[in-house]
């Protein structure tokens, strides 16, 4: 019998939710971000992958967020009078349902996630108090049951950087520090590293060895050879550790 590979997407959803004085995950409660002491966000990554996210908003900060719900996996639809040309392209692709109207009462119907994206402080406002999910209002901490942080994607590692909707400014620096840091190679090392560990769990049944295998090439010494000589020269040495502890 085969094992069934579970429903988890490429990419997961970044997201700090608001769980003060929350009954159920279902409905966390408004708040947060004010910078009135201090706010308390569950850092999480959510497993969008066919779930039914809406978004309110068609312009150009709705359409950021709208891409990175569709990388997630997520079944988009989205509420706008227009669209941005990028979001028209990703429309005729077939990858979002697009309602060509202001939002109405009853558009969060059986919907997992919204965001509220428009120009209109009122229309989000209505977002807010309508969802009985988890609403984020852009740039309005105090409407949102979850933020969304500041991003460093290299393919399968994603650092997500928050300061509790108190600056995203700040985030957005700190983001910028961390892609110096993290570059380009890590993304094809993490492909590299996630062949190399399924081999290893097939392969090396020595549970020591293999143990000793997966810490080595998660190590801050296999980091520091990864900067200073790159993904090629460290993809042979990783290769070579497995060849020696599959032996």
């Amino acid at each position: 019998m085969k094992h069934k590979e579970p429903n988890a997407p490429e990419v997961y959803y970044p997201a700090f939710l608001n769980l003060k004085d929350t009954p159920t995950l279902t409905l966390p409660p408004r708040g947060g971000g004010e910078g009135g002491g201090e706010s308390r966000y569950y850092p999480v990554f959510l497993n969008l992958k066919g779930k039914k996210a809406v978004v309110v908003g068609g312009g150009k900060v709705a359409e950021r967020k709208i891409l990175s719900l569709l990388k997630a996996g997520s079944d988009v639809k989205v509420i706008s009078p227009y669209l941005t040309k990028r979001l028209e392209k990703e429309k005729l692709r077939g990858r979002l349902e697009h309602i060509p109207r202001q939002y109405r009462k009853g558009d969060l119907k059986s919907v997992f996630l919204v965001i509220a994206a428009t120009d209109s402080g009122w229309i989000n406002e209505r977002v807010s108090k309508d969802a009985s999910c988890l609403v984020n209002v852009v740039d309005t901490p105090h409407w949102c049951n979850f933020i969304v942080p500041s991003i460093v994607n290299r393919g399968l590692l994603t650092i997500a950087v928050s300061t509790s909707g108190v600056s995203p400014g700040l985030s957005r620096s700190i983001r910028k520090e961390l892609e110096k840091l993290y570059g380009p190679e890590f993304a094809n090392y993490l492909k590299s590293v996630k062949v190399i560990r399924s081999k290893a769990l097939k392969l090396i049944q020595d549970k020591k060895k293999r143990g000793e295998l997966l810490k080595a090439i998660a190590s801050e010494k296999i980091i520091n050879i990864l900067r200073e000589k790159g993904f090629k020269e460290t993809k042979k040495i990783v290769e070579e550790l497995f060849n020696k502890k599959e032996t």
